[in-house]
């Protein structure tokens, strides 16, 4: 319940008396943010400041909702986005900017180079097991916007770029950054996280499976993605077993993370004794027979590039990943969190606002860059903070893209219009199971995360499934496997994505790259879960 100056206001789940009429209107702001997206002429934050206008007026003038706590509402997104979304983007891009600014990172396209010139490869070891292990650690986008700009540092091209790792930032998803969205759907709904965890874990696995040869599809089509399909089938299946494996007999904590770095290390290794027949390159340079490997550097200098140059160059990635691990361990948690500050946000009653100011991954990832800056060759702190501000300015577009994408999606939830939509899902009978997933994509693409999604629709699902007799369990769990696959839609991921990629004002290109991608898995998911709910009930335990 929200109050204006003078009187009590209740969400409605039917303002104009019929769900499916109310639930056509809650789309609207959906509908003028993806059709502008979808049209492809407006830059990605006009289309933001439609759908942010027309969620305001369909929360005051169809839902009711007075101005002052819909416009309040808005703000809280705009908070939300500013910290730690975008605290963590910027973080997460300066550490990548300080590599290129210190000249490491032609150390890193040498080493990459070293284990494969192949343009699949490279694609598969970065958007996909790295992005997986980013993911697994940090989250929140840090995936995306770090491997976008390495693959385009690499010569991809950009759109390329952004695309692949997109579609890559899927599986890994559901268990990201230490198994918050779990623990989130598990804290909303009642039901047990490790319950949870284990059905998650036996309906991701398959996207972890085929994500790999739908990257390289997409890069390259079906006849080169064959020739390599040996490191396809090793990548896949590091990462869909170790996610299984974990999820079952460890819990979701450490299955996102776990399965990142067995699926980076056991690909890294695979590479080393394993090469395709023909090199692929882009189109513009033709495939070409194997080359060896590049020439070995002087006697005397072997041991300096392959150790003490290589790892230096990695360096601020390394520490970013060690320094996230160690914000995710458990006796630190309590003890950073009292950096944080909660307060009421003003203007919506019972609303509090937190400001994860310390226990945030943004923060320990900020603090990696800065140690790097001190240690990578020719940086110093001062054009470490002339790297930091130029990320800031280049990053102008997309923070004001993310921050109305959030004041549309707070408004929607505080209005009551996602739970209006999510009834109409729900209103699907007997096949709930296959439209469950949906509403999980439903989630993420509204908010940009699968953590808001389950804290939105994880008791919806639990209430919808008690009510049709369905597993309350399983449709808890769906909702975090389907919003995985809407990850890659996201207005917030895309415009990371253009941002790392350098791709400004073509957020609609991306859209419709990816918009047939998103449904397809979604479809796969909610595949799997009628499975689950009418022929295999015993993977629903």
């Amino acid at each position: 319940m929200f109050y204006s100056s003078t009187m009590p206001w209740t969400p409605a789940i039917a303002p104009l008396g019929s769900l499916g009429l109310s639930a056509l209107a809650a789309a609207i702001p959906l509908a003028v943010l993806f059709g502008l997206l979808a049209w492809g002429r407006l830059p990605g934050w006009v289309a933001a400041v439609c759908a942010t206008a027309a969620a305001l007026c369909s929360a005051v003038i169809v839902w009711g909702m007075p101005a002052g706590p819909s416009a309040s509402a808005g703000l809280e997104g705009v908070a939300t986005a500013l910290f730690p979304i975008i605290w963590i983007v910027v973080s997460a891009l300066w550490v990548h900017s300080l590599a290129v600014a210190s000249g490491q990172f032609e150390v890193i396209r040498r080493s990459l180079a070293s284990i494969t010139s192949d343009r699949r490869l490279q694609a598969l070891f970065i958007a996909f097991a790295f992005g997986a292990f980013l993911e697994g650690a940090a989250g929140f986008g840090t995936p995306v916007a770090i491997s976008a700009a390495m693959l385009v540092s690499l010569g991809f091209e950009a759109r390329a770029a952004a695309v692949l790792c997109l579609i890559a930032n899927s599986a890994p998803v559901a268990f990201a950054a230490a198994g918050i969205p779990v623990a989130v759907a598990a804290g909303v709904s009642g039901i047990d996280v490790v319950t949870l965890g284990r059905i998650i874990g036996h309906q991701v696995p398959l996207l972890a499976l085929i994500v790999p040869f739908w990257l390289c599809m997409v890069l390259c089509g079906w006849k080169r993605t064959w020739e390599v399909m040996p490191a396809l089938l090793v990548a896949g299946l590091l990462m869909s077993i170790t996610q299984l494996l974990v999820s079952q007999f460890s819990g979701p904590w450490t299955a996102g993370i776990l399965s990142g770095i067995v699926t980076l290390a056991g690909l890294w290794f695979f590479l080393k004794i394993w090469k395709p027949r023909r090199t692929w390159d882009f189109p513009a340079n033709a495939a070409s027979p194997v080359q060896p490997r590049m020439s070995p550097p002087p006697q005397g200098q072997a041991q300096e590039v392959t150790a003490l140059a290589t790892l230096r160059a990695w360096l601020p990635y390394l520490l970013m990943s060690v320094m996230v691990l160690l914000w995710s361990l458990g006796p630190l948690v309590p003890l950073l969190r009292h950096g944080d500050i909660a307060f009421a946000w003003p203007g919506l009653a019972g609303v509090k606002f937190s400001l994860p100011l310390a226990s945030t991954p943004g923060t320990a990832i900020f603090l990696a860059a800065l140690v790097s800056s001190f240690i990578l060759p020719g940086v110093g702190l001062r054009k470490a903070l002339v790297c930091f501000w130029e990320t800031v300015r280049s990053l102008g577009g997309t923070i004001l893209t993310v921050c109305l994408v959030l004041a549309t999606a707070f408004v929607m939830n505080a209005s009551g219009m996602s739970v209006t939509l999510g009834r109409a899902l729900a209103a699907t009978g007997s096949l709930f199971p296959l439209f469950s997933p949906f509403l999980g994509w439903l989630g993420v693409l509204v908010t940009g995360s699968d953590t808001s999604s389950n804290a939105l629709f994880g008791s919806l699902q639990r209430t919808t499934a008690d009510r049709l007799g369905l597993n309350p369990a399983l449709m808890v769990a769906a909702n975090a496997s389907g919003g995985v696959a809407g990850k890659m839609v996201s207005p917030q991921s895309i415009a990371v994505a253009t941002a790392a990629a350098h791709l400004e004002g073509q957020e609609g290109l991306l859209f419709r790259s990816t918009v047939g991608h998103s449904l397809a898995m979604t479809l796969i998911i909610g595949g799997i879960v009628v499975l689950e709910a009418y022929v295999l009930p015993g993977l629903a335990r």
